[in-house]
């Protein structure tokens, strides 16, 4: 990012934007297997058509997926594949980052169900004769 304009890093941060919207990772992940149309989409995300088609038009404008129309039915692939080596990456790191802090709970889990030591009484000084 080193010497990017400000108009350039205005347009990294709106590929991030739209990226940052579970149901858009939820299609672009589907779209991983090959094309689909909106309906088959619909169907596999659980959300209407309606807010199907508004999510892959956003992916559309910043260029993640293609579409071709078929007869009445729009079609859509990945534009760039490039962009799983992305999501693979983030996902690669927030799972090791889950199994750390599992690992540390666990320590920390075991720790407290130790059975500790019994106390001895603070060690007192001789009385004074």
């Amino acid at each position: 990012m080193d010497g990017l304009p400000p108009e350039a890093l205005a347009q990294v941060a709106d590929y991030f934007r739209t990226l940052a919207e579970p149901a858009r990772l939820q299609i672009l992940n589907l779209l991983r297997g090959g094309e689909r149309n909106v309906g088959e989409l619909a169907e596999l995300t659980g959300y209407s058509i309606a807010n199907v088609s508004r999510h892959l038009s956003h992916l559309g404008r910043e260029g993640f997926v293609l579409r071709e129309s078929r007869g009445n039915s729009a079609y859509y692939r990945i534009a760039d594949e490039s962009i799983y080596a992305l999501c693979d990456m983030v996902c690669g790191r927030i799972s090791q980052r889950w199994s750390d802090q599992a690992a540390q709970g666990a320590a920390f889990a075991a720790a407290a169900t130790r059975p500790t030591a019994t106390r001895r009484a603070p060690l007192r000084s001789p009385p004074k004769a």
